[in-house]
């Protein structure tokens, strides 16, 4: 019984997981019916049910896991249309999937970019957008990974961006680089589609062109919120950094804002979308209270939902499909199995799926195994290899250190080697003074020995005035003895003579003057040797001082000639030292610097082996780009690609400049074989340029005659053997030295003359006669004009003097409405002329105005010949016109010169029109101009009609008194004369049997 009551449990389980895995079943199939329905190499647009559908599923299975299962497994590298869809299909995936989608994403960020490197580097009307597409994508991916807090549909408020953005200002200049990085991304693939199919002969309303444009859509939502982004951010640098620093920012703002036009496109597919009229000023912080924030408004288009085919049908809410059956059914049998003990077949198919699923989970678990196997080999690889970039990076890093060690080594013993210059310096100004000083103590000493001399000499004479002293003293002594002995004399002279008392008295005045000069000269003698004893004890006092004052001098001067050759010898002692370890430094630093040396020369020469390999692998490429374009001359494909002679020139001018650049590059790497940057950015674009003049030849050549189209494409295949002349010698360094494009040039340039041979011979007019060409033709143009309006009065007159009644009324009413045609054409051309002044004054500048048409030659071209057409159709009026009157032509006629002014007119006002504002008041009259030559044109039309039938019935023929036979031949002749549209062969075969049956009866 227990058994019995567990029974209908394990069955409720099983019929949950049978129900379960249909479901996931269904959803599978389903995700696949829609991923290969949108994503497919058809040239159609994706189709939003397709896209809703697997948006759907990714919010159903809460990722994007079963889109990349199959979207893995589609051929990205086989169709460049395909690749396109899916970047589209992604790009929605993205923007409205979960948000678990960015993740899941991301695990196959490498994937993508090698679908972009691919088709980036393919020649293919797709691959560039694919390639584009591609980078787009990544930026977008790798952003918002950065960013959690923006959401990949970037639909968040301020406070968001304010608290993403945050309060460092380096942080807030991060962020606008990227936001302007993304900007760029999307505006350079929106660029790309737009000026594809401008260049191109695609209409944007047939599915070859939607299928291009229809990616736009997610491009103008996602610029719309990125715009917002970099307004709010570039107002919040603004009022925290120096206008000077952010005027890169503000240059880059406006050069997006001016790439953000848009609006045709927008305009054709009914979308909507406000925003700033003029880019904001940053340098005003009010500016930011007018910025509106922009909205991209699409409007609901239901899209009928038709059923391709069996697969597309809505999944069903509940299944009723077997409900008819399963109530017939016995419950007893859907419990427990067939009556009777049968055996039921369900049970072996059950038993043999779980072991084919058991065997299957073996065969998982073993490929997962292997798979982590290789996976953990892989990881150990990129980590040696990782692990070897970083030791040698630290070896460089080393090698830098050491390098910048040795040099700041070298330069302290440069210091060194200058600071003992120095001090070898003050030693032998040391050594002068020394010797200075040597020289002043011998001086010294001699005067010293001068004065030890003179003082001698002093003292000598100081003895002999003492000598002197005691000389005088005798005398002195012996006056006094002479003058006692005269006195004795004088009284015996006295005593014994009184006779001789005259001659005595006489001799005495005589002796007593004598002695009287004696004294004198005695005391005379006595003074002067006061005054020599007085001077000499001065000038003995005067030279001791002085003795004194120069003992102590000497003394002082010995000692600091002594302290001088103390500190001169430690000076010198030092110096030896210092410059025995400097000598010893300067070895060992010679020797590392050697050793550098040695290794420097060894990472050059490696360096350069790395540049010329580096230089073979561009050449190599080169030559397969080159001779991919050799391969397409020969390819029957490419017979149906055609080419204009002004592409090619462009394209021929174009290489001739990419010559010059290799040359240069050439003659760079040749002086500095280090650096080949620049001839591997030359070489890469010449090899571009060189197969784009090559095929683009080729293609010229089929819609050229035949003599051209053999030379052509004998010069295109001469281009392509020189090129590989060329890329040959420079891939070897024997030859690389005399490597020479000359010859390339000269069939280049051969090439350029061809394609200048085919150019349409009415482009040989010079640039510089473009503007006085077009003076011409307006001035002869209103010449046309006036001469038809005066031979319109002439034949007006004439036809007064000539008819009269009906066909005078007729002439009257064709020739009036021709006459205010004519006056309206000239209104239009003085309009046009003052409309095209204006633009020439508001466009040319500083330029003349036959260089402002020379620059815009296109354009100038389109005048002359808008010009043209009017003269010409006003002259083929007036004769329509005249003949008309005469009776000579057709009224058909008159209303075909009609149409066609009209239809030149408004050539002259769409080329007029092009280059005008749109505010412009002259252009307005321009406009109202040629509304009215449209009226009047109508009016001719009209005014011919109504003469035409009035006519008609007036010449009402009476067939009364004609035949059957000559009625049917006069019907007959009206309508072949009147040309109502039968053939003439036909109409007289008809009319010839009717008239023969006639005749019978």
């Amino acid at each position: 019984m227990n058994s019995i009551k567990q029974v209908p449990t394990r069955v409720r389980s099983r019929r949950v997981e049978a129900n379960l895995g249909a479901e996931r079943e269904h959803f599978e199939k389903q995700q696949l019916s829609s991923i290969s329905k949108a994503i497919n190499s058809t040239e159609t647009p994706v189709k939003e049910k397709h896209a809703r559908r697997i948006i759907l599923g990714t919010h159903r299975e809460k990722g994007a896991h079963t889109f990349w299962s199959y979207a893995l497994g589609l051929p990205l590298a086989g169709s460049s249309v395909l690749s396109w869809k899916f970047c589209h299909v992604l790009h929605k995936v993205l923007r409205d999937g979960h948000a678990n989608v960015l993740q899941d994403c991301m695990r196959h960020h490498s994937s993508i970019v090698e679908v972009g490197k691919l088709w980036g580097n393919l020649h293919d009307r797709y691959g560039q957008l694919v390639g584009l597409y591609t980078k787009l994508l990544c930026t977008k991916m790798e952003f918002h990974t950065k960013h959690r807090q923006i959401p990949p549909n970037l639909e968040v408020t301020d406070e968001v961006l304010e608290r993403t953005a945050g309060t460092d200002i380096n942080n807030v200049f991060q962020l606008t680089v990227e936001v302007f990085d993304y900007m760029d991304a999307e505006l350079k693939l929106a660029d790309t589609v737009i000026r594809q199919l401008n260049s191109s002969i695609a209409i944007t309303s047939l599915t070859s062109g939607q299928c291009r444009l229809a990616p736009l859509i997610q491009v103008i939502q996602d610029t719309s919120h990125l715009y917002h982004f970099t307004v709010k951010l570039l107002f919040k640098l603004h009022a925290c950094l120096p206008a000077d620093t952010l005027q890169g920012h503000r240059e880059r703002f406006h050069e997006q804002f001016r790439r953000c036009d848009l609006k045709d496109f927008l305009i054709r597919h009914s979308l909507f979308f406000v925003s700033d009229q003029a880019p904001p000023n940053f340098l005003h912080a009010a500016a930011l209270a007018k910025h509106v924030k922009p909205v991209v408004v699409i409007p609901d288009e239901d899209e009928p939902e038709q059923q391709d085919d069996d697969d597309d049908d809505p999944e069903p809410l509940i299944e009723i499909s077997d409900a008819s059956t399963s109530s017939q059914m016995d419950i007893f049998d859907q419990t427990f199995g067939p009556p009777n003990g049968g055996f039921d077949d369900r049970d072996l198919q059950i038993e043999s799926l779980k072991r084919d699923l058991e065997l299957l989970r073996a065969e998982l678990e073993r490929i997962k195994a292997e798979a982590q196997r290789y996976v953990t080999q892989l990881k150990s690889q990129i980590n040696s290899l990782e692990a070897e970039l970083e030791e040698q990076r630290a070896q460089k890093q080393r090698a830098l250190v050491e390098n910048e060690q040795l040099r700041m080594e070298l330069e302290a013993l440069h210091r060194r080697n200058v600071d003992h210059e120095s001090v070898q310096m003050s030693y032998i100004e040391a050594e002068k003074r020394s010797q200075a000083t040597e020289q002043r103590y011998n001086k010294l000493k001699e005067k010293h020995t001068e004065l030890v001399a003179s003082h001698a000499e002093l003292l000598r004479k100081s003895a002999d005035t003492v000598r002197m002293l005691s000389a005088t003293q005798q005398t002195q002594d012996e006056v006094e003895r002479t003058k006692h002995q005269l006195s004795f004399e004088i009284d015996r002279v006295k005593q014994e003579s009184d006779m001789k008392l005259e001659e005595q008295k006489f001799e005495m005045e005589k002796l007593r003057r004598e002695l009287e000069e004696k004294m004198a000269e005695v005391t005379r003698i006595k003074a002067n040797l006061q005054s020599s004893e007085k001077q000499a004890s001065s000038s003995m006092t005067a030279l001791q001082a002085e003795k004194e004052r120069l003992m102590r001098s000497v003394s002082e001067k010995e000692a600091e000639l002594s302290s001088l050759r103390q500190a001169a010898q430690v000076q010198q002692s030092s110096l030896q030292q210092e410059q025995e370890k400097n000598t010893r430094e300067l070895g060992e630093l010679q020797g590392k610097l050697k050793d550098k040396a040695s290794q420097e020369e060894q990472l050059k020469q490696k360096l350069l082996d790395e540049q010329f390999a580096l230089l073979q692998g561009t050449i190599t490429e080169a030559e397969d780009i080159i001779q991919d374009a050799v391969a397409k001359l020969d390819d029957p494909l490419h017979v149906r690609c055609t080419s204009s002679p002004d592409y090619l020139i462009s394209r021929a001018e174009a290489t001739l400049s990419s010559i010059d650049k290799v040359k240069k590059g050439h003659a760079d790497y040749l002086r500095n074989m280090g650096e080949a940057g620049g001839l591997l950015r030359a070489l890469t674009q010449f090899s571009h340029l060189a197969a784009d003049t090559i095929i683009n030849g080729s293609a010229t050549a089929h819609m050229a005659p035949t003599d051209h189209a053999d030379r052509l494409t004998e010069n295109c295949r001469g281009c392509a053997t020189q090129s590989l002349q060329y890329l040959k010698d420079l891939k070897t360094k024997t030859t690389l030295q005399r490597a020479d494009p000359a010859s390339i040039r000269i069939v280049v340039q051969k090439i350029l003359h061809l394609g200048q041979e085919l150019r349409p011979k009415g482009m040989d007019v010079r640039q510089e006669e473009l503007g006085d060409l077009v003076d011409k033709e307006m001035a002869a143009t209103s010449a046309a004009i006036e001469e038809a309006v005066r031979r319109i009065d002439e034949m007006m007159n004439q036809a007064r003097k000539d008819t009269t009644g009906i066909k005078l009324e007729v002439n009257e009413r064709i020739l009036n409405s021709c006459t205010d045609l004519m006056k309206a054409i000239r209104m239009l051309i003085i309009a046009s002329t003052d409309l095209q002044k204006e633009i020439v004054e508001g466009g040319r500048g500083a330029a003349t105005i036959k260089e402002f048409y020379a620059k815009n030659s296109r354009w100038t071209e389109g005048l002359i010949s808008a010009a043209k057409a009017v003269g010409w159709g006003a002259t083929e009026m007036v004769e329509s016109a005249d003949k008309v009157v005469l009776h000579t032509g057709k009224y058909e006629e008159l209303i075909v010169c009609s149409h066609e002014i009209a239809a030149s007119t408004a050539q002259l006002v769409a080329a007029s029109k092009v280059k005008a504002d749109r505010h412009s008041k002259k252009l307005s009259v321009l406009q109202h101009a040629s509304r009215n030559v449209n009226e009047r044109a109508a009016n001719v039309v009209a005014s011919t009609r109504t003469g035409q039938e009035n006519l008609e019935e007036k010449d009402t023929m009476d067939f009364s008194g004609l035949s059957l036979i000559k009625l049917r031949r006069e019907e007959m002749e009206s309508q072949v004369s009147r040309g109502d549209g039968f053939n003439c062969k036909h109409f007289y075969f008809f009319y010839s049997n009717d008239l023969n049956h006639q005749v019978r009866e």
